[in-house]
């Protein structure tokens, strides 16, 4: 009996150790001054290869589309909205609709205003991603981008 519990224990160990976390997307950001009152912030997703990350224009009853929350300052005030290149359009089984997305890399882009010589904006991102025979679970990430 104790030597099934070893057994056990070990392989439930070693299952253990070799799954991994998936994290297929990597996130960078940076900004640049367009004048001394504006600025453009640039939100970069780097995704694996084989994966997919999704538009922020999805329609309901699709994936969780890309979506971002900018915290309200005095320093700074949004400029429209965030924009992005033209993805992928495909039509996506799993969902029974066209779908809009990005592979390898895309950078989103939000203009803004500044009220002050420097600025720091914060705020969140909710995304999600899926390979030909899963999808990840919606992640939300905190960011937060200097502008000098």
């Amino acid at each position: 009996m104790k030597n099934l519990f070893l057994l056990a224990a070990g392989l439930f160990l070693s299952f253990s150790a070799s799954s991994q976390i998936l994290k297929p997307v990597k996130w960078s950001y940076a900004a640049k001054k367009t004048s001394a009152t504006e600025a453009v912030l640039y939100l970069k997703a780097t995704v694996d290869e084989g994966w997919h990350l999704y538009s922020q224009n999805i329609a309901d009853g699709g994936p969780v589309k890309t979506s971002f929350q900018f915290t309200p300052s005095s320093a700074y005030k949004l400029v429209g909205k965030t924009v992005e290149p033209k993805g992928i359009v495909k039509f996506e089984k799993a969902f029974d609709m066209n779908l809009t997305y990005f592979e390898k890399s895309v950078i989103f882009q939000q203009k803004v205003k500044l009220n002050a010589k420097t600025a720091t904006v914060k705020g969140s991102l909710e995304f999600m991603v899926c390979d030909d025979k899963q999808c990840l679970p919606p992640e939300t990430i905190e960011f937060s981008i200097p502008v000098k």
